[in-house]
């Protein structure tokens, strides 16, 4: 599905799930302050406010989208129950996270040099600042609301790492004990190294091109087994441009190639070549170079970045810990997207 599309169905599901009727905002007034009325209005543009600082819609809708992108890559469908409950939990995500950097924001220091750090990350994305600048503008973002948003982020995982997670601690028991749940991710699966000929053909070409294409390959799959050096074959005769590094692939993994590739590739020793496989691009052959069974990772090669990875874990909890109890007494008002 192409992005543009899969954002106009998620589009369509928020719009069939949008309630009929306002609610009234969430506030969480201070300790000793008036009670509000039992009605907020809504402010335009704005998704809440904290403790008089403003979320900007525009800001939940890119949230709201990025998060929605994920499940949808699962697989799963989305109820309008689970849309409103992602739009609740989005919403409280990005109040915590404004509490967080408001409570902290003097206690931590974000360079120029970092947020441009940040910023040449982002935009090495694309191909060139014009595409950069028209994904911008797609986003209804300006590069200055953009900045700001980067520095804010910045802002945000530093007071994570310095006034939670640097605290922590994290035993070798728990380090253990994440990788043993979890071995399934540190299992490497079997690679092959391959280099290949390839001689193009489109699978909706006529019959003339085809056996065109066929005799071409077969002169070449000739000269390999005469025993011509295969790298130099491929510099002079493959149409991929892997033929300027004599064919080479690298390592190849299942599900990398497609299927017919696949099953030629992974029946061979090193060593051996092919004979003529044919799939959507044209006719192939292949030699293996190389095989690397499946492995899994040893637990002291992985050890030092668990232990990174699960302090990290650890304070976002603690953060969060803290600020739900900051949130008791600061001043909240959301107003439910869509619900004007």
């Amino acid at each position: 599905m192409r992005f543009g599309t899969t954002i106009f169905v998620l589009a369509m599901a928020v719009s069939t799930c949008l309630p009929p009727v306002a609610r009234a905002a969430d506030v969480k007034p201070k300790p000793g302050a008036a009670a509000p009325a039992a009605e907020v209005k809504p402010k335009p543009g704005v998704v809440a406010t904290v403790n008089g600082s403003d979320i900007a819609a525009e800001d939940f809708s890119r949230e709201m989208n990025r998060v929605e992108r994920i499940y949808l890559g699962t697989g799963k469908a989305l109820t309008c129950k689970e849309i409103a409950r992602l739009r609740k939990d989005v919403i409280e995500s990005m109040v915590r996270r404004e509490l967080l950097y408001q409570e902290n924001k003097k206690k931590v220091q974000v360079s120029e040099a970092e947020i441009n750090g940040e910023l040449k990350k982002l935009k090495d994305r694309y191909q060139s600042e014009a595409d950069f600048a028209n994904a911008l503008s797609s986003l209804k973002m300006s590069p200055a609301s953009l900045k700001a948003q980067v520095e804010k982020t910045l802002a945000v995982q530093k007071i994570i790492d310095t006034q939670f997670a640097s605290k922590t601690v994290v035993t070798d028991k728990e380090i253990w004990s994440y990788y043993d749940r979890n071995r399934d991710s540190f299992r490497q699966p079997e690679q092959v190294k391959a280099s290949h000929i390839l001689i193009k053909v489109d699978p909706k070409a006529d019959a003339s091109k085809k056996t065109e294409a066929r005799k071409k390959i077969e002169d070449i799959l000739a000269k390999v087994r005469q025993g011509q050096d295969f790298a130099s074959l491929a510099r002079t005769h493959s149409e991929d441009p892997s033929g300027a590094k004599g064919g080479d692939l690298g390592y190849i993994r299942p599900g990398q190639t497609m299927k017919p590739f696949e099953d030629a590739l992974f029946s061979l020793k090193p060593g051996e070549v092919s004979d003529l496989v044919e799939t959507g691009l044209g006719y192939h052959i292949i030699k293996v170079i190389e095989r690397k069974p499946e492995t899994t990772v040893p637990f002291e090669n992985v050890k030092d970045q668990l232990r990174a990875l699960l302090k990290q874990e650890k304070g976002r909890e603690e953060a969060n810990a803290y600020i739900g109890k900051v949130r008791e007494s600061a001043h909240v008002e959301i107003f439910p997207p869509g619900e004007e």
